[in-house]
């Protein structure tokens, strides 16, 4: 690599950002920016809340000198990325209460990194944007705050990021990574950039549009998969027939896809569709299936509490001031992301029933939960307390609770995931 493009910053030090820091700092001098303190704080202390970093990993790309060859250093302090070169947007793009795109995060990014941008210098993106944002938008972000020219000036990149959260088998470095590149040859360097540290390999995309289309539409196509297999379930719990079993049974065909009814949050799968649903509207094309999927997905949570509730009056028992426990209250298994969490919307329908709701989930931080959505969780479990308990998250630690030592006489255990022995629970999605 020539020694002018030696230097890399990258912008948001979330889920995606931190781990393409500490891949890069194996290799080159980085340097991770954000803009809140707190976290670059925790970070510069070797601790990653997220736990998508090793925290003696972190600590060893730390220790390196960054000043040298290879090494990380953590900022918030936008002079310190002024020397770099090549710098990667990974900051969040979610969406208003409205399911519209919110691309203020990417466009204070850009012009953070307009005010240092140089000739020569390569802006590469990772977030989650419908096609055209990159050259459309935020070239236009670039240009005007930094007055050079694009394509003559300065150059991009768009190379979408693939993290699962909480997921230790396929990290940063294991999944193959789409690139491209405003130029044949900027495609061609970024290419090779991520090549030097994805050990899964790259897939070089034609143009950065077609990189932005493949990522929007990954997440959309999972969205529909869970929408239909949701559908499912609330046809056969009216036929009285198990989802997951007709599932087991369907999935002995070879090309059969066993997707599994559940709840749909997390910032990429509830999020996406709707990036790709405002973009083809803008068209003057209403996309009748993405967003049917969406409409079925956001409406689960809704579904789960009445569902609950019914069963628990045909069990006999009181529904109003009863108590209900749930387990788990992040979007995914093993991680502690609650990002656009859809038991919350469990909990809310709940208690439009006056129950007295609790969640349980050790994988979280209550005092952020509280601060986010206003619910305290609860630190422990009490037995024979509970008219239901609804299982909503598939934690590994759950497996070691005997859900039925928590439940009254006659109460009920509901399983969202299919999570339990179906002998040891009453019901399931």
């Amino acid at each position: 690599m020539e020694n002018v493009r030696d230097r890399i910053a990258i912008l948001g030090m979330g889920y995606v950002g931190l781990p393409l820091a500490v891949a890069f700092a194996k290799k080159y001098s980085v340097i991770g920016f954000d803009i809140n303190k707190n976290r670059i704080d925790q970070l510069n202390s070797g601790l990653d809340v997220t736990l998508e970093v090793n925290n003696d990993l972190l600590k060893s790309v730390l220790n390196a000198n960054v000043e040298m060859h290879n090494g990380l250093m953590l900022t918030q302090n936008i002079i310190d990325i002024k020397k770099c070169n090549i710098y990667i947007i990974t900051v969040p793009t979610p969406i208003d209460k409205y399911n519209r795109p919110n691309l203020a995060p990417l466009v204070s990014a850009s012009k953070t990194v307009a005010s240092v941008l140089k000739r020569g210098d390569i802006v590469i993106y990772e977030s989650t944007v419908y096609p055209g944002v990159t050259e459309e938008e935020m070239v236009h972000v670039l240009e005007s705050n930094s007055h050079l020219e694009f394509n003559k000036d300065f150059y991009c990149g768009y190379s979408p990021e693939r993290i699962n959260p909480g997921d230790k088998s396929h990290t940063v470095t294991q999944i193959l990574k789409i690139t491209s590149g405003s130029t044949p040859e900027i495609a061609e360097f970024v290419d090779k950039l991520y090549k030097s540290i994805i050990t899964a390999g790259t897939y070089k995309a034609p143009s950065i549009k077609v990189a932005e289309a493949a990522k929007v539409i990954e997440n959309a196509q999972r969205d529909l998969n869970i929408a239909f297999v949701n559908e499912l379930s609330k046809i056969f719990n009216l036929m009285g027939i198990d989802t997951n079993d007709v599932l087991d049974a369907a999935a002995t065909k070879w090309n059969f896809l066993k997707f599994k009814p559940g709840l749909v949050g997390g910032h990429c799968i509830g999020v996406d569709p709707y990036y790709l649903a405002q973009k083809a509207q803008e068209l003057g094309y209403h996309p009748e299936v993405i967003l049917a999927g969406r409409r079925l997905n956001d409406s689960m949570g809704k579904y789960v509490a009445t569902e609950i509730v019914m069963k628990m009056v045909k069990s006999g028992l009181q529904v109003y001031d009863s108590k209900i426990m749930i387990l788990g209250f992040t979007f995914k298994e093993n991680c502690p992301d609650f990002r656009n969490t859809k038991v919350a919307d469990i909990y809310n329908e709940l208690k439009n029933y006056d129950i007295d709701v609790e969640i349980y989930d050790p994988w979280v931080n209550s005092q952020e939960v509280f601060s986010d959505y206003g619910i305290e969780l609860s630190s422990k479990l009490q037995l024979a307390n509970y008219s239901a308990v609804v299982i909503a998250v598939a934690h590994d630690v759950f497996k070691n609770i005997n859900v039925r030592d928590l439940i009254i006489k006659n109460g009920i255990v509901y399983d969202i995931k299919g999570f339990m022995d179906k002998n040891h629970v009453d019901f399931r999605l």
